[in-house]
């Protein structure tokens, strides 16, 4: 079987370390230039350093965004900041404008360039082009069928990335001028508003000054707003035709849903690369990513329906999630028989919480008893944001591990 890549975001460097430490093959992110999440803490140049040095350390792969669609002033400092990708290590970049693509080629630097969905490629013949090029993986445009892919991979001889989770643009492959046109916060420059996701009303033509509301439900409307994407159950299919690389979407999402998701995506694709031929899809897998909060769930455009079940629907809610994040364990203390907590939620002595471990099965825990971190005085309750307590336990608990409350 060819090797299988699961390939998870990375925000800033705490989310790297956790995308490593719950089963990611590699990560992806961006620094603090031309990549297309502006929101996300993103890295300079010595937490990048760092990432890298952590994730390699971990037999994990690096691959740093470069996916801005570039303006003249853009590229002024971009040949730098590409000498400094090679010299730290990076082991690929992910590019969506031809201008940046080129430059990298006319350096000569031993960078692969992996093409941005960004960049909307939907044939094989676009495929061959960026190959030729000298393009080494391309990550297909959301908008693609089984069937369409399978035929570019018969097609083309080039590596095939696709995402199978997280959420989803409403506009074609995220390219978006709404929240430009709105805000002046460009999309295609990673400083996306989200307007799609906005109330909205109906103006008549003839009836200037009458707004006549979008109704919905009580939560308003969300016509435009897609749902998330969610492949869980299809990943033998997209094996079969082609895909290697597997990518969860979410630069900007919490530690709690990079964990969750991250991991029950390693479980699903190691069932399935040890037992091929019998490998049945676990509910318990779904169960868990429905714990995080997220929208409603859908194919998308790969079961050839043309997404038509990807928008929110009348009534449905926006987001939803069956547990609540309240805790990070940073050690374990042997002799006291005490977890070290940094608290992340509300959560009291008498809670019962799950906790979500990098490796295994999920573990009960009930806070029979906690400390004050700094202090060691009994507590009954921890109300403060990134609080440090210490939790009695009978047996120890890995370190960045998550306690969660189910809801």
């Amino acid at each position: 079987m060819r090797k299988l890549e699961l390939l998870a975001p990375a925000g800033d460097l705490e989310k790297l370390k956790i995308a490593v430490l719950y089963g990611a093959d590699a990560v992806y992110l961006g620094g603090q230039q031309f990549s297309l999440r502006a929101g996300a803490a993103n890295f300079d140049n010595d937490s990048l350093l760092k990432g890298v040095e952590f994730a390699h350390r971990h037999q994990v792969k690096v691959y740093v965004a470069i996916n801005i669609l570039a303006h003249n002033a853009d590229l002024t400092n971009l040949p730098e900041y590409l000498k400094f990708l090679a010299i730290a290590g990076a082991d690929g970049v992910i590019v969506s404008d031809p201008g940046i693509i080129d430059t990298i080629l006319r350096m000569q630097l031993k960078l692969p360039i992996h093409l941005s969905t960004q960049a909307n490629t939907t044939n094989w013949a676009s495929a061959a082009f960026w190959k030729r090029l000298g393009v080494e993986r391309v990550v297909l445009a959301r908008e693609l069928s089984l069937p369409e892919i399978h035929e570019i991979n018969q097609r083309v001889d080039i590596e095939l990335e696709a995402f199978i989770h997280g959420a989803m643009c409403m506009s074609y492959s995220g390219r978006c001028l709404l929240s430009n046109y709105l805000t002046g916060r460009d999309a295609n420059r990673g400083d996306c508003a989200q307007s799609c996701r906005w109330k909205y009303h109906l103006v008549e033509e003839k009836r200037p000054g009458q707004y006549f509301p979008v109704e919905e439900d009580a939560r308003g409307t969300y016509f435009m707003s897609s749902k998330d994407l969610c492949l869980m159950e299809y990943l033998p299919q997209m094996v079969e035709a082609g895909i290697t690389s597997f990518k969860i979407e979410g630069r900007m999402k919490s530690i709690h849903y990079l964990a969750t998701v991250v991991k029950a995506y390693r479980q699903a694709l190691d069932s399935f690369i040890h037992h091929p031929s019998s490998y049945q899809m676990n509910q318990k897998w779904l169960d868990e990513i429905r714990k995080v909060s997220h929208r409603e769930y859908t194919t998308g455009f790969l079961l050839g329906d043309q997404g038509k079940t990807a928008t929110v629907e009348p009534g449905q809610k926006s987001y939803t999630r069956l547990a609540a994040f309240v805790g990070l364990v940073l050690a374990y203390n042997d002799a006291a028989k005490r977890i070290i907590v940094e608290q992340r939620n509300n959560f009291k002595v008498g809670d019962k919480l799950e906790v979500l471990t990098p490796a295994g099965e999920n573990k009960l825990l009930e806070v029979t008893a906690m400390f004050d971190g700094e202090t060691g005085e009994p507590l009954a309750v921890a109300p403060h944001p990134q609080q440090i307590v210490e939790l009695a336990v009978e047996h120890g608990i890995e370190p960045m591990s998550m306690l969660r409350r189910i809801e």
